[in-house]
Parts: structure tokens; sequence; C-alpha cells
């Protein structure tokens, strides 16, 4: 049976525990690291009950349930959705496009988001995030019917993006590594086998100023997590604690221009001016965020059965 657990900080402390509604079981084994508490803190967190949750949730600061000692791997173009969006054909993508983000720059699910003075095109990408389970030092085959032997849990991951440094420089890393561009919570929300067989089902959904950008099923990922965890094991070393987000659907700020535009730039534009003419245009688009937006994130199967809870992030000015 699923289980939330949340990181928080009270009185001065991080600490984790388990939620029950509205209020939190405090787990009284302290863990340092993500990959730490599920390597030893899983009974106790199981032996927690709602007769335990005496923390009243509004009485705590959430902290990111991912610790900063992680990796923090991305997929990109994951949704053929947002790859129609972005000019690109889905069919032509044979590959599973992997980077990376800063870990420094994960968040907590109410925690301001902070724009960069020098940034302009500030975007978003509602995500599903897969927490590793346990350490993977080389290659495995991961079935699709196995997830829960690699994997932990899952969580809301706010892949938030600087398109102005992201597409003119070519540099997704830069780009999306800002400090608080990552914001994941509320919950790292504990699946069993039974349960790991609906992600599909998982229901990811975000909106700006209480309008929904937007609205897809986890299960229309081109690469579904059991095909991308194989891929990552023969190229890296991960770790329990680790996250993945596993990209975003359409509805992003960004959009790419026409296929006449696309043409024009591509042939009779420097590349300076292509980007200066992109920058130019998308300071004129009301959907990339400003300072005072507010983003409410949520990732749920329709029933309710799993619920991931909500993310709420205002930006702020640097």
């Amino acid at each position: 049976m699923s289980l939330s657990v949340i990181r928080y900080e009270h009185a001065g402390r991080p600490r984790w525990g388990a939620l029950f509604g509205n209020r939190i079981a405090d787990l009284t084994a302290e863990f340092t690291t993500t990959g730490e508490l599920l390597q030893g803190g899983l009974p106790g967190l199981r032996a927690l009950s709602p007769e335990n949750a005496t923390v009243p949730l509004d009485a705590v600061r959430l902290l990111s349930p991912i610790t900063t000692n992680q990796q923090f791997v991305c997929q990109g173009v994951n949704y053929a959705s947002h790859a129609r969006e972005s000019g690109l054909d889905p069919d032509r993508i044979p590959f599973n496009i992997l980077f990376s983000k800063a870990s420094s720059c994960l968040c907590g699910a109410r925690d301001d988001m902070v724009r960069p003075a020098h940034v302009r095109l500030l975007d978003y990408e509602v995500e599903l995030g897969l927490v590793l389970a346990r350490d993977i030092g080389g290659p495995v085959e991961v079935k699709p019917n196995a997830l829960h032997e690699v994997l932990a849990g899952v969580t809301i991951v706010n892949d938030v993006s600087a398109r102005d440094v992201q597409l003119p420089q070519g540099q997704f890393y830069k780009g999306k590594s800002y400090r608080t561009f990552g914001p994941v919570g509320p919950v790292l929300l504990l699946l069993d086998a039974a349960e790991w067989r609906r992600w599909p089902e998982l229901r990811l959904r975000l909106s700006v100023n209480g309008q929904e950008r937007q609205n897809a099923l986890a299960g229309e990922m081109l690469h579904p997590p059991h095909r991308t965890l194989t891929e990552l094991s023969g190229l890296q070393d991960l770790r329990a604690g680790d996250l993945i987000a596993t990209g975003t659907p359409a509805g992003c700020a960004v959009r790419a221009p026409g296929k006449l535009a696309m043409f024009a730039m591509r042939h009779f534009l420097s590349e300076g001016t292509k980007w200066r003419l992109f920058i130019k245009k998308g300071m004129s688009n009301p959907r990339y965020l400003r300072p005072g937006n507010e983003m409410r994130a949520t990732i749920r199967t329709d029933d309710g059965a799993l619920d991931l809870g909500e993310q709420v992030n205002r930006i702020a000015a640097a």
C-alpha cells in the first residue's frame, strides 16, 4: 500500500515522517540523505500510523524529499505532444534524450522559485519523478512488471527552464540548473508492486495563476521507465535515492515558430540574429513566468487512489 513520505523542517531541524491527511507522523530516527532513508528507514516509516500523526502540516516548512547529494537525471522530449509543440516529429526521435540538472537546484514544494535577473524567458515543465530504491552498479535489464525491484516511489518534479539560456547556448544543464529551478515534492510516494503497474494512469497537471497549462497521462511517454532504467544502468552508476525526471507533456510556454519561419531562420539568418529574434518574440509571450506568478502542479490517478500531493510555487525576482 502506498505511503506518503515527507521531509520537512520543524524547530529548525530537518525531519522525515509519513503524511496522513494534514498531519505528520514523525520518524524519530534521523537519516541525512534520501538514500540512507530508503536503505535503512523503511521499516520505521511503515510502522507509523495516523495515530502517530501529531505535527500539523501547516506548522512546518516542506523540504525536497530528494536531498542534494543525490543525482538528478532527466529525460528530454519524452512525450509526443511536447515534441510536436517544439517543432519536432516524434517518429523521428529514435533516441532517449538524457541530461542532468545540478542537485543544488532542488527546492521544496512551497518554496519561492527565483528568476535570475538576466533570465527573461522562464518556463515550467511538470514531470513524474522516479526515485531509486537501491544502488545499481552495472547493466541490468528492467522488466515492465519489475519496477518495484529497482524503484522506491514517485514524486512531482517541475523542470524549470531558462529558455533564453538553454536554447541559444545549446546548454540544457546550464539553462535548467539555477538554484530553485527544481521544485520536488511535497511527498515521495512509496509504491508496492501492484501500484507500480498503475504508473501510466498518473495524470500530470500544471496551472499558472489558476489557468491550466498542462494535462496529460504519464502513459503517453515515448520511453517508459523500464527502458530508461535499463539504458541508464548500462551508462552510469545509480544510487538509492537518485531522481529521474521523465519528461513533460505539451503546454509549455516555449513554442516552435511555423514552418515558413523555421525555413527562413535556417537558410537566411545568422545564428546570432535568429536567437535575438527568438528572445524578442518570446518577451511578448504572456505564458512565460514572471515575478508574482503562482504555479500549481499535481500528479494523481483519476480515481485518487495514488496522489502525489500538490506543489505551489511563486515566482520571485532575484
